[in-house]
This record gives C-alpha cells, structure tokens and sequence, in this order.
C-alpha cells in the first residue's frame, strides 16, 4: 500500500510515532496533485510548493501537536481561509485574500492541520453540479466526461484520486452527499448545530445548510469531526459536543433499517439506482440487521413545498443584496432570488409549519427504526457540459435542485445522515445510500457506517484509474 492509499488515521498515527515525516507527507501529497489535479480540476488555489515544505518541515520540529498534526488539508472554497484566495466560486471574489480565518479552518489550524490551498465548488455553492467561471469544472475520475456533483465536487474527488485524506465539506441539499455517492467515498451531514457556521447575518432563521467531514471511511471522518464540531458562544443553536474517535464498528445484530426507496415514486430515480441500494442493503441484513421497506410517511409535495420556500427566503435574502449593485449572478441564484422578493410572511409561516409536521413524523419513525435510508441521489453522473438533469425517467424536472429532492428529508429538519457508497452500475459509475438517523445520534451512526465500511470497503476495493 502507497503512503496516500492510507487511512487518515493511520496516517496520523505514522505521523505521531515518527515513522513518517510531515515533510514526506507533504512531498508525496504535492506530488500527487502535480500527476492528478490537471485532469480532475478538484484542488484550486494551491499555494507556493516551497512554503508548504517548509510548513512541513516546521511542523516535524514542533513540541506541540493536534490531532491533525502535519496533515495536508484543502479547504472548501466556501470557507474564507487567512492568506489563501477564496473565491466562493464567483468572480466577484476572484481576487479576495481573507485576512482571518474561518471558524472552520481556525479550528483545522489550531488541530495541527497544513493548510495547502481549497477545493473546487459551483458559485455561490449553488447546485449539485461543480463549475463556476473562476476554475472551470470538476472531472469524476470514474468519467471525466461526466459532472461529480457538488456543492462540495472539489473536496470529493480530492479524496478519492489520493490527493486528500480528510476534507471538509458543506451540506444544504445534499452538497456533500451527492459527490460522495459520485466519488465512492463517505460524507457526513451532521445533526444541525454540531458544527458551526460563521456568526454573520442570520443566525436564528438559519437553520438548514451545515459544515461537515468527508473521508474514505466512517472512521476517518469521525477524527475530522472530533475537531470541526462543537459550540460557538456567538450562535443560538450550537450543540454541546463529546469527541467520538476513535469509532469501532457498531454490532448490527437486531439493528432496525427502514428502507424509503423512491418514497412511493415521489422521487423518481434513474433505472438501476433502486436496485445497487437494496443490493447494498443486503450488507445490513447479512450482518444481523432487520431491513424493511417503509411507505411514504409524510406527503413529499408538503415537504417540498416547505423546502424551497424556506430555501429561497434564506438564499435569496443572502444574495439578493449582489443584485442592487447591478452584479450579474448564475441563472439558479437569480430563481432564488426572485422567489424570496415574491414571498410573504404567511408564505415563510406556512412553510414552517408543514416542516414541523415533517419533524414529528421524523420523530415518531424512529421510534420504530434506528436508521431510515434513501438513495443518495435520484441520477447518475451526468454529462459535464449540463447545468442540470431537465428529466428524470420521462419526468419532467421543473427546477434546477429538483432531481435532489431525495435529500430534503434530511435537510429540512436538521437530521444526521451518512452518505455511503453503494457500489457501481453498469456503466461503472458510483452511486450510494445515505443513513438517516435521530438527532443528536451523530456517533451512534458513525458506527452504524463503520461496520457497513468494513464489510464492504468500497473506496480501497474499487478506486479511480486516470
């Protein structure tokens, strides 16, 4: 096994004990991006290959070390990181050098990790789709004629070409779900709150989009959680927070698994994504678990109806202010945007409601269940020169975001949920599940995922050839 084909965890460990040097990690980590990166487009803003060795090789002298001592970390380049250019992927901020960090990449910092550059997202982090004018497309390295997804694409294939051990990423609709389905790895959307956001603007009515880890195993994004989560004093909604790593595989015998599939057909789902999921399911079901299918539990026109309003009253609100200095922005924002200024307080109230009615329903089911699963995305990979699929399966999609509706009900109320992969179709094209579970069970799921890791080992069996 080649140094970057290991585990983030024993990476570290190499890294503590001093069988590896930060300074070979950082070497053998440039090099890799040097044979890789020009043909996945995944790590943008790289910085100067001679000041990251000396980093390293600083970092092999120091006393004090974190847990992500002399690590090599791109950040998602929707995090203002000091020093670094962050671009959100607009040309608006194409030249903007933050002169602090955020809380995330503070907390990365701080844990010993060696900032090297970001990861590639659409504008603004809009759409599951990675491309924006300032860096162009993210390839999927299992078909670079094909998108591999977002909002966090860059950070996804990172992982899985080698480039990055952890990652961190961010989820609204399934931005970090999607690419881990479409890159074979893992993502975590952590229960709303265990990991802040920055304390700007809004910090009551925000309570849908999160920060969170991305690795090649549930385990490995359990120490990447261990150092991005916990409270902010300057944030209403923060969770108290123990660390959990290291994770071991939880025992799956008797465990409940509710199986949603296309919740009715109110998701429909490109031919062979049902079949590879309940395939994966099976792994559940051999290891001990009871695996049943569930109907529909709440009207997904209710949800979505509750999505899209709340969405667009937040987003638009964020952006819309762009628009009054006469900046032009992508096709998607302006929808929002327009969407928000058409809105009413009844329209918001109402909308709150129906997700309040989700969130019971949510509550009561897993009274039942320990984890509910779907699909982690409703297509495959596209073509990367779409902005979006307009059909899926002769139905018709009537918004840019509407072929990930299969993440909504997770989103809406602040639900964990683990992207897993699933395996491949037959076009040998990645797909995955994610493991919804109750609030606040954010480890208890980890180890869920752990042992569903371990027994199939998707991302070390089947990794990208370029």
């Amino acid at each position: 096994m080649s140094m970057l084909e290991k585990s983030a965890s024993d990476l570290l460990g190499d890294l503590a004990s001093g069988a590896l040097s930060a300074a070979d990690l950082m070497d053998a980590t440039l090099a890799q991006i040097a044979d890789v990166n020009p043909t996945v487009n995944a790590i943008v803003a790289l910085q100067d290959a001679e000041r990251l060795r000396a980093q390293a090789a600083a970092a092999d002298e120091a006393t004090d070390r974190g847990p992500l001592h002399g690590l090599p970390i791109a950040v998602k380049d929707l995090v203002e990181v000091e020093g670094i250019v962050s671009t959100h992927g607009s040309p608006l901020f194409a030249s903007h050098v933050p002169k602090t960090d955020d809380i995330l990449a503070a907390r990365l910092r701080a844990a010993g990790a060696i900032l090297i550059g970001k990861t590639n997202v659409p504008e603004f982090g809009l759409g599951s789709h990675t491309f924006n004018p300032v860096y162009g497309a993210t390839r999927n390295p299992y078909d670079l004629g094909r998108t591999c997804g977002g909002s966090s694409g860059g950070a996804a294939v990172a992982l899985a070409t080698g480039m990055l051990a952890l990652a961190d990423g961010s989820d609204m609709m399934g931005s970090l779900r999607n690419p881990a389905a479409w890159n074979n790895v893992y993502g975590l959307r952590p229960t709303y709150g265990v990991v802040p956001a920055e304390p700007k603007g809004d910090t009551f009515l925000k309570q849908m989009a999160t920060l969170g880890p991305m690795a090649r195993s549930p385990a490995d994004i359990a120490l990447l959680l261990d150092v991005i989560a916990g409270p902010d004093p300057r944030q209403p909604h923060g969770r108290d927070y123990t660390a959990i790593s290291p994770v071991a595989p939880a025992d799956l015998s008797g465990l409940r698994v509710g199986w949603l599939g296309d919740w009715g057909g109110a998701f429909p789902c490109e031919a062979g994504i049902l079949d590879l999921c309940e395939t994966g399911l099976q792994v559940f079901a051999d290891l001990g678990a009871k695996v049943d299918p569930v109907a529909p539990p709440f009207s997904a026109d209710a949800m979505w109806d509750s999505w899209i309003t709340l969405r667009s009253f937040l987003t638009g609100a964020g952006l819309g202010p762009l628009t009054e200095k006469g900046i032009e922005l992508k096709d998607s924002a302006m929808w929002e945007i327009g969407r928000y200024r058409e809105m009413t307080a009844e329209h918001v109230h109402t909308a709150s409601v129906k997700r309040s009615a989700w969130f019971e329903t949510a509550a009561r089911l897993f009274d039942t269940y320990d984890i509910l699963v779907l699909p982690t995305a409703q297509a495959w990979p596209f073509d990367i020169d779409l902005p979006w699929p307009t059909e899926i399966e002769g139905t018709a999609m009537d918004t840019y975001h509407r072929w990930m509706q299969v993440t909504v009900p997770a989103s809406l109320i602040g639900l964990p949920a683990l992207a897993v992969p699933a395996g491949f179709g037959a076009a040998g094209l990645p797909m995955g599940m994610q493991l919804m579970a109750r609030q606040g069970s954010d480890a208890r799921l980890l180890a869920i995922g752990e042992a569903y890791h371990q027994a199939t080992e998707w991302p070390q069996k089947r990794p990208p050839v370029l």
